[in-house]
C-alpha cells in the first residue's frame, strides 16, 4: 500500500518510497513494482503522472486523475509553477544559504539514448539551497579523524535531470547515498556504520496554485525510518 498525502477530484498525491520506479521501464524489465501500477490498483482507476522522482529518491509525486486533467496541468510543470522543496544529507558543511546558476550537459542514458546526439548545448539549470543542521562523526573517511556532513533544504528552480545530484556534487557537497554523483567512502560508511542504503534525498513538499479551485495546496510527505534514525543519530530535527 502506498501512502496517500492528497486527494482531490482531478489529482492524487502519494509519498513514493525510495527504490521504487514510478511506471514501468523496458531499461528495468526485472522490477515487478511500480507506483502507476500500485496507486491504479488501489485506488481503482487510472492515474496519469505530471512529473517524476528519480528512482532512488522518495517523496511527494502527484498524478492526475484524467488525461485531461493532465495536459492542462503538465504545462504548469513545465513552467516551474510547482514549487518544490527537497531535503538532503550531504558530505561536509554548507554554512551560507545560496543559489547555484551552473548549466547542466543532458545526461543521456547508454542504451536508452544511444542514437542521440552527444553535442547538445547545456541547459539552464538553478538551484536554491539552505543549510539546516551539521554534524561531525567520529568515523574517518579519508586523513581527518572524523566526518562531517550537513543537513540541506533545496528548491531546484528549474528541472534537468539529476539536477540535485549534479548540482551537489559540483558544489563538492555529494549527497550521500547517490552512487551515480556521490562518493563511494561516504556512502559506505552510511551503509556500515548506520545502516543506510539508501540516497539520502526526500521531496517533502510540493506548493502550488490548484488549476481550478485557485486555492493553494500544499503537500507534505513525512520521511522514511532510515532518515527518522539517522536524525535521532545526529540529534537533528526530522525535516518537514
Amino acid at each position: 500500500m502506498l501512502e496517500i498525502v492528497f486527494q482531490d477530484e482531478y489529482f492524487v498525491a502519494v509519498n513514493k518510497p525510495a527504490g521504487m520506479l514510478v511506471h514501468r521501464s523496458w531499461l528495468d524489465k526485472h522490477e515487478t513494482q511500480f507506483v502507476m501500477q500500485t496507486l491504479r490498483d488501489q485506488i481503482g482507476q487510472h492515474v496519469f503522472p505530471l512529473h517524476r522522482l528519480d528512482r532512488p529518491t522518495s517523496g511527494v509525486l502527484i498524478f492526475a486523475l484524467s488525461s485531461e486533467v493532465a495536459s492542462q496541468v503538465m504545462p504548469m510543470f513545465a513552467n516551474h509553477e510547482m514549487e518544490k522543496t527537497y531535503h538532503a544529507i550531504v558530505r561536509g558543511w554548507i554554512l551560507q544559504p545560496g543559489r547555484l546558476d551552473y548549466a547542466l550537459k543532458v545526461e543521456l542514458d547508454k542504451i536508452a539514448d544511444k542514437h542521440v546526439s552527444q553535442e547538445k548545448e547545456a541547459q539552464e539549470a538553478v538551484t536554491d539551497y539552505q543549510p539546516l543542521a551539521q554534524v561531525e562523526v567520529a568515523h574517518s573517511t579519508g586523513k581527518f579523524p572524523t566526518t562531517r556532513y550537513g543537513l540541506i533544504e533545496m528548491k531546484p528552480l528549474t528541472g534537468r535531470k539529476h539536477q540535485l545530484r549534479r548540482h551537489m556534487a559540483h558544489l563538492r557537497h555529494p549527497i550521500v547515498g547517490d552512487t551515480t554523483h556521490g562518493d563511494g567512502k561516504h556512502n559506505k560508511l552510511f551503509r556500515d556504520v548506520y545502516d543506510s542504503h539508501r540516497l539520502l534525498l526526500h521531496a517533502s513538499r510540493l506548493a502550488f496554485v490548484h488549476p481550478f479551485t485557485g486555492q493553494n495546496v500544499l503537500i507534505s510527505a513525512s520521511v522514511d525510518s532510515t532518515w527518522q534514525a539517522l536524525c535521532a543519530e545526529f540529534d537533528w530535527q526530522v525535516p518537514q
